[in-house]
């Protein structure tokens, strides 16, 4: 319990803002502190997998980096991935100053929600690419041992010897939706250039770890480096940059109410960081050894999902129940694969 202490207190002072928000602006504050409640479960749902590939990258950071990811990191989550992030979108979008979208989040809802739905194309192209490449880089990793589909993912890690396979997936997806998906000439620009936008910060985030590798003690030496210190932070920040895109935009078909959205998914954006460091400390990807793998497919796809919302509209509650579809198939795979071990030891005594 004392992983989620911190965020219970969080979640208790977020009940008690949107209580206070209600009263002032509805003159009720129980459905306030419902819809928080609600937006709060359906972002952590949304972010399991989320928190396990985080743990995987945590695992090798020390503790004051974990304590940042816990603190600066929560910030930068909540004001300015799931306030001011979708403040500047629309900023971009319309040509207006931020003070004045602002104001318009907060007078005129509907209006701010439809400037920030007709963006959607482009963020779903950034963050889904992105999201994908995160999927790829451990699909097709020619150093992993352990493989959850067996063969057919033992052949794939083959692809890794191709240092671009997963970017050129990446421009074959996009190239892909230029020439298939019903969109017009204007959608196809935004959803082009957003989608290199996402390779393009993929390659700078994966590109400047090579700073810290030791060209004597190899790669894996390298790969702790960059995971330990200000380039593994940066990569955890723009993970769940990508995850939160399609989240603010779906919870505006729970309510228009800025303050509450953000009350909601802050709630749930800080269980996913306490979640993470309980994964951490606990070991729990050691004990269960399919899970990393689970939640990269669940990435992936959730990548897939975002890519295809550009044309057809997928529900939250699908997105979620395939992210804890993956998770829960490899916990199972994981009980199985750790008794057949046991018992092959036990054979082998």
């Amino acid at each position: 319990m004392r992983h989620f202490r911190y965020s219970l207190f969080f979640t208790i002072a977020c009940v008690c803002l949107a209580f206070f928000w209600g009263q002032t602006s509805t003159g009720n504050g129980i459905p306030a502190i419902a819809l928080v409640l609600l937006l709060g479960v359906m972002e952590i749902s949304l972010s399991f997998d989320n928190a396990v590939v985080n743990a995987s990258i945590l695992k090798d950071m020390d503790a004051k980096w974990r304590r940042l990811f816990l603190t600066v990191g929560i910030f930068v989550a909540v004001f300015g991935m799931r306030l001011l992030f979708p403040i500047l979108v629309v900023a971009v979008a319309t040509g207006q100053g931020l003070v004045d979208v602002a104001s318009m989040a907060l007078l005129a809802p509907e209006q701010y929600a439809a400037y920030l739905s007709g963006a959607h194309a482009g963020i779903a192209a950034f963050g889904g690419i992105f999201l994908f490449l995160v999927f790829a880089s451990f699909l097709f990793d020619d150093e992993k041992d352990l493989h959850w589909l067996g063969a057919l993912e033992a052949k794939l890690t083959c692809l890794g010897k191709f240092g671009s396979a997963g970017t050129i997936c990446a421009l074959a997806i996009l190239l892909l939706i230029q020439a298939f998906f019903p969109i017009d000439a204007a959608t196809r620009v935004t959803v082009l250039v957003g989608g290199v936008g996402g390779i393009f910060l993929y390659a700078l985030v994966d590109s400047l770890g090579n700073f810290f590798e030791d060209d004597e003690e190899g790669e894996a030496v390298g790969r702790v480096a960059k995971r330990a210190g200000v380039m593994g932070f940066l990569y955890l920040e723009v993970l769940d940059a990508s995850f939160s895109f399609d989240g603010v935009i779906g919870a505006f078909a729970i309510t228009r109410d800025v303050v509450i959205i953000m009350l909601g998914l802050a709630i749930g954006a800080m269980f996913v960081r306490s979640l993470t460091v309980y994964l951490v400390e606990k070991g729990t990807l050691d004990e269960y050894v399919f899970l990393e793998h689970g939640a990269h497919y669940a990435i992936g796809a959730l990548a897939l999902i975002m890519l295809g919302s550009i044309v057809w509209h997928v529900s939250e509650v699908v997105t979620g129940l395939i992210g804890v579809g993956f998770i829960v198939a490899a916990m199972a795979s994981s009980l199985i694969h750790r008794k057949n071990h046991r018992d092959s030891n036990a054979e082998a005594g």
